[in-house]
């Protein structure tokens, strides 16, 4: 389960940062999966708990060193992530993968869609509500890499094995990047729409 950082020119603007050169890959680790209605639990360690609603990739046929004109051929379909986030886990740890994987820190689902209906998904709308208002609004059109260059890129010092997920970064708008800074509470509705594939809603405890 991976991760992928800065892959929206609009959000790697808002953070203030330089768009990358390569894909930034981190890890998830597997306790943090959750599923669709299951409560996105705050840990008592963190005050700025914030969301990322991402698109997925789930990995059909695994591979090496995929070729990008091939990586479609080894996608099974896609799904829906939020990538939730202690933010100040994060600028602790000055690494990602802590700050990402605190149990129930990954909402994943409901479903897949198949790659013969979404094609690269190079073309679908991405929607976040916290409460019913829209905080993100973005696009996959504007991902600094394709899903089929993540693929390529992470297959060359991973082997993809079937079922692996791959998360492809978030849209502008999340909570630390507003003005003041929103994070999420107790009692909130987190709810992600991506075109093509649905909606992903969980409650905050």
């Amino acid at each position: 389960f991976l991760g992928v950082g800065l892959n929206y020119r609009a959000h790697a603007l808002e953070a203030g940062m330089e768009l990358p050169t390569t894909p930034v890959t981190f890890p998830f680790h597997r306790n943090a999966i959750t599923r669709a209605g299951a409560p996105i639990e705050i840990p008592q360690v963190s005050e700025r708990v914030d969301w990322e609603a991402e698109l997925a990739i789930v990995i059909g046929s695994g591979g090496k060193n995929i070729p990008v004109e091939s990586a479609l051929d080894h996608i099974a379909g896609y799904t829906i992530v939020n990538d939730v986030s202690a933010r100040d886990i994060q600028k602790a740890d000055g690494q990602w993968s802590r700050a990402k994987s605190f149990d129930t820190f990954k909402p994943m689902g409901p479903w897949i869609t198949t790659v013969d209906e979404l094609g690269d998904a190079g073309d679908l709308e991405i929607t976040l509500r916290v409460n019913g208002e829209v905080m993100q609004a973005g696009h996959t059109s504007d991902l600094v890499f394709s899903i089929p260059e993540i693929v390529s890129y992470i297959s060359r010092d991973t082997t993809l094995l079937p079922g692996a997920v791959i998360a492809t970064g978030t849209p502008a708008g999340v909570g630390m990047g507003r003005t003041p800074p929103v994070f999420l509470r107790g009692g909130d509705m987190v709810e992600i729409h991506v075109a093509g594939i649905g909606r992903l809603a969980n409650p905050v405890a």
